[in-house]
């Protein structure tokens, strides 16, 4: 009992929680996915390392997560992913029958998340790049 009161364990719950929810945006095209994973990895690094590195070695969204974690780095492919993804929901949104506040609130929260997005850099920097020596 004393272990469902832990950060730890809180932490783990919201991790697999954040992993499910990035499997869900894989099938919806309106839901992002690296994202989630990314929140997953954030809680996975506090409360199971194993499980952090079974995200960062994933092939497909292991590279993203890495240069997340390790520069911060959102590469543009992603940006226009999350920018194309994030469009075609509100338009989607604007068909149906939802009260305007909605439509305002989501709105402003796409153009919040999009802002964000937007100002990571989508390279690493120079200065953290190896380069390997000539010859």
């Amino acid at each position: 009992m004393k272990f469902l009161l832990t950060k730890r364990f809180w932490l783990h719950i919201a991790g697999i929680a954040f992993v499910g929810l990035g499997f869900l945006g894989m099938a919806l095209p309106v839901m992002p996915t690296t994202v989630f994973f990314i929140l997953a990895l954030v809680c996975f690094t506090r409360s199971s390392p194993e499980f952090a590195q079974r995200l960062l070695d994933h092939p497909k969204y292991g590279p993203s997560l890495r240069l997340w974690q390790d520069h911060r780095v959102i590469p543009m492919k992603g940006k226009c992913m999350a920018g194309t993804g994030m469009l075609l929901g509100f338009v989607v949104l604007c068909f149906t029958s939802a009260p305007l506040w909605v439509m305002f609130m989501v709105g402003g929260i796409e153009l919040a998340v999009l802002y964000y997005i937007c100002t990571r850099p989508s390279k690493v920097p120079s200065q953290c790049v190896l380069k390997r020596p000539v010859g």
